[in-house]
């Protein structure tokens, strides 16, 4: 099981859960072309990001495998929503874990989305107690391919036109990181 311990800050970071008041700051990222160009969904419509903050509203915490946990990501300087976090329960046997990321493209470039996502990965391995977290992208993403590079995790596969995705063949990236591999990390302060 795992409830975070609200708001997690970071540096320059306020982690939270969301609130139906974050629609406007959801929409604004979420409806942008250039943001969903490598995921599962398209540009979405006020009314298809609604629907997507209403599951994420009521994902704040883990109980039980299957489960995701959805972490809004805000400025701590100014309170902006920038981003969209998420920790899937994989398997609680195996102990397994995927993280996914969302960033408004106004704030890459920044390391932003790293301190964000090494929060993620703490949370994954130290409070929900992970063997190991995956994380996925587009093989033609690769901002996120380096983002995943940067928070430590190896890249395993590149897994050649294994799904169409809005109407194409893509290619897909799996990146992993071990429970070992994370104290290993922390223990030389990155």
């Amino acid at each position: 099981m795992l409830r975070p311990d609200y708001p997690i800050t970071t540096a320059r970071l306020l982690l939270r859960p969301f609130r139906p008041d974050d629609l406007d700051a959801l929409n604004s990222f979420q409806s942008r072309a250039d943001v969903a160009r490598y995921l599962y969904w398209g540009p979405r419509s006020r009314a298809e990001s609604a629907a997507a903050l209403a599951k994420r509203v009521h994902s704040s915490t883990l109980t039980k495998e299957g489960q995701f946990l959805a972490v809004a990501v805000e400025l701590a300087a100014t309170g902006q929503l920038i981003g969209d976090l998420n920790l899937e329960w994989l398997s609680s046997e195996h102990r397994q874990g995927e993280i996914g990321f969302v960033f408004h493209p106004d704030h890459h470039g920044k390391g932003l989305a790293a301190e964000a996502a090494t929060e993620l990965l703490r949370l994954g391995f130290e409070d929900l107690g992970l063997h190991r977290i995956i994380g996925r992208c587009d093989g033609r993403n690769t901002a996120s391919a380096a983002l995943m590079e940067r928070l430590g995790m190896r890249k395993e596969a590149h897994l050649r036109e294994n799904e169409i995705v809005k109407g194409e063949w893509t290619d897909e990236l799996v990146f992993a990181m071990l429970e070992d591999e994370w104290k290993d990390l922390r223990a030389a302060g990155a």
